[in-house]
């Protein structure tokens, strides 16, 4: 690998599935709406296989699983509840192990952190702010920041621009992150415990972890 300075560089991390585990709040957020629609709920097993491409992809998916049209009127309106009750509620969300740990010494080590998520940029910073894990991010790239969201490329692009342009490696836990990054190009480095559906190898990371401590670790023994 190429060596600069010191060997630090920049990090940017998914949200969901990647250092947070949001399914279960997602549903119940999702439920919510749906049931002040007066539409059925899903289940949890559906709601999470519709998690990757941002809310409103998510929604859509949930309104074509009950057989309804993806958009219009009725999307805009579970898209505005879901929202406004999501935004507020943490209780269903939980930190992955090893996440602060993660954070703090990366930073102590010098590298900028970063975030690139479908999450819209309000929720993102509300949940992190929550977990109080915001003034790591010196940058926030949300799901609303564009007018695309991931796996188009502009987003992680602009996100790299913003974190300084050097050196970067991109972690997250999806196809939608795998696709990004191959894309934009940055190296990709992937958390296996979140919502992935296909095999490690077929997404060709740098690094696969199961558990954030391991992250530091091996970016001590492989610098950029």
């Amino acid at each position: 690998m190429l060596h600069v300075g010191n060997g630090t560089c920049a990090v940017l991390f998914d949200l969901d599935g990647t250092l947070i585990d949001s399914a279960s709040e997602i549903h119940a957020a999702v439920n919510r709406a749906l049931i002040g629609a007066n539409l059925p709920d899903l289940t949890a097993a559906q709601v999470r296989s519709f998690i990757g491409n941002g809310v409103g992809v998510l929604l859509s998916r949930c309104l074509a699983a009950l057989g309804m049209g993806a958009d219009g009127p009725l999307h805009a309106r579970l898209m505005a509840t879901f929202l406004a009750d999501y935004e507020t509620r943490f209780a269903l969300t939980t930190l992955y192990p090893a996440v602060t740990s993660m954070l703090q010494r990366l930073a102590a080590s010098g590298h900028v952190l970063g975030i690139c998520t479908n999450k819209p940029k309000a929720p993102t910073r509300a949940v992190l702010h929550h977990f109080n894990l915001l003034h790591h991010f010196s940058v926030i790239v949300g799901g609303d920041t564009l007018a695309q969201r991931k796996p188009d490329p502009a987003p992680l692009r602009l996100a790299h621009r913003l974190i300084g342009g050097g050196p970067t490696l991109f972690v997250g836990d999806s196809e939608v992150d795998a696709e990004t990054a191959r894309a934009t190009p940055l190296p990709f480095v992937l958390f296996t415990g979140g919502y992935r559906k296909t095999p490690v190898a077929d997404l060709a990371p740098v690094m696969a972890f199961g558990h954030h401590a391991d992250f530091p670790d091996w970016l001590d023994q492989n610098p950029l």
